[in-house]
């Protein structure tokens, strides 16, 4: 018995022709041109399963499928679903996504784990900051004090780091999001949503820096010698107090270095990432140097502001507060009035930052890649 997609087509509806009423050339004919339909089926078949990536077909076979619908089903059911339509699928949907918590937690742990293995040598930095001596000096009050109070003050800036990881990155790719929802993302979109991921930064986590400071300076020890009694020294002040003179004292000057801070790093992260990228090189190198090269540099033009902030936030009594210009004279005259001066220690800043921004910026792009891979895994 034929089968149903082998039977010939004959009259509108495709009723198949009797072949009892079928002479001898007649029949030969009907033969030749079926066996022929058939052929013509199968090569229709293979054109369809070969073009269904660019969803193409030859023109004569068009008709045919309009009356064989199940030819078509058929060459598809060849396909495993989705892999020739997942190219397409990723490339569109940047413009379709929604909201994604890992944005924020990739930042948070890069952040830790960064923070954590800079610490000493940030402590020592901050030492130059206060009271201006050489980097050996600083080496030896920390010495001095011991062993317990090397980690003195880790706490604050462990956290605040965390959640400035989580707030850095996530706040970036939320704003970058709103103002480029399918991309690509120009020079302007990535500063202004470095910019305003550094305001949101300065907001939330100005108190945190505000009471390392005061952790950091040896001069406070005796008198507050844990976190607690520097909070609790705050909340005397009255509720206009702890926010001017405690917890947001300096406030201006961490605003100015953190938006200005997070523009430059995000609007050249990625070109200098990419341009390193495409000379071959094992893929945590790129990460690895942008984030050092451009870290260093965003920390060199802002360290005045660095500098005034330490300053600034080291200050604790209500008696003992100067003003913010005050503080900026008081910084320019200490330093004997050189700009040489105000940049001493410039070479633990360059270690720093080297180290800091490289390590976050290469465990976040880690960290992101797996996260990809996995995602692409399960879909």
């Amino acid at each position: 018995m034929m089968s149903r997609a082998a039977r010939p087509i004959s009259g509108a509806r495709g009723r198949p022709p009797r072949a009892a009423s079928c002479s001898g050339p007649l029949l030969a004919k009907r033969s030749s041109w079926l066996a022929g339909s058939a052929a013509h089926r199968r090569g229709s078949q293979c054109s369809v399963k070969c073009s269904s990536d660019s969803w193409t077909l030859p023109v004569g076979i068009l008709p045919f499928f309009h009356l064989h619908p199940g030819i078509f089903s058929m060459g598809e059911q060849n396909h495993s679903p989705g892999k020739e339509l997942q190219p397409w699928t990723r490339k569109e949907a940047p413009g379709k996504r929604s909201w994604h918590s890992h944005a924020y937690a990739l930042g948070a742990i890069s952040n830790f784990m960064s923070t954590f293995l800079t610490f000493p040598i940030y402590k020592v930095m901050f030492r130059q900051q206060i009271h201006a001596v050489a980097v050996s000096e600083a080496v030896r009050q920390l010495w001095h004090e011991g062993p317990q109070y090397f980690y003195r003050g880790i706490y604050p800036p462990l956290l605040s780091k965390t959640l400035q990881g989580t707030l850095l990155f996530g706040t970036y790719d939320s704003m970058l999001f709103c103002l480029s929802p399918v991309g690509p993302h120009s020079l302007g979109h990535r500063w202004a949503a470095g910019l305003m991921s550094g305001v949101v930064e300065a907001v939330a986590l100005s108190p945190f820096e505000r009471v390392q400071n005061v952790l950091q300076d040896g001069r406070k020890q005796a008198r507050f010698p844990s976190t607690f009694s520097i909070l609790k020294e705050f909340h005397s002040y009255g509720l206009w107090g702890r926010l001017s003179q405690g917890y947001y004292r300096g406030f201006w000057p961490v605003l100015l270095r953190n938006s200005l801070g997070s523009a430059l790093y995000f609007s050249f992260k990625d070109p200098i990432q990419n341009s390193l990228a495409e000379q071959g090189l094992p893929h945590w190198v790129p990460a690895l140097v942008s984030g050092s090269v451009n870290g260093t540099i965003t920390c060199l033009v802002l360290y005045p502001l660095i500098v005034l902030v330490a300053n600034m936030q080291s200050h604790i009594g209500w008696q003992s507060m100067p003003s913010l210009w005050a503080s900026v004279q008081d910084v320019w005259d200490t330093r004997g009035r050189k700009v040489f001066m105000i940049y001493r220690g410039g070479s633990l800043v360059i270690l720093r930052s080297s180290v800091t921004w490289g390590l976050t910026t290469a465990i976040h792009d880690f960290l992101q890649r797996r996260y990809h891979s996995r995602k692409e895994l399960k879909d």
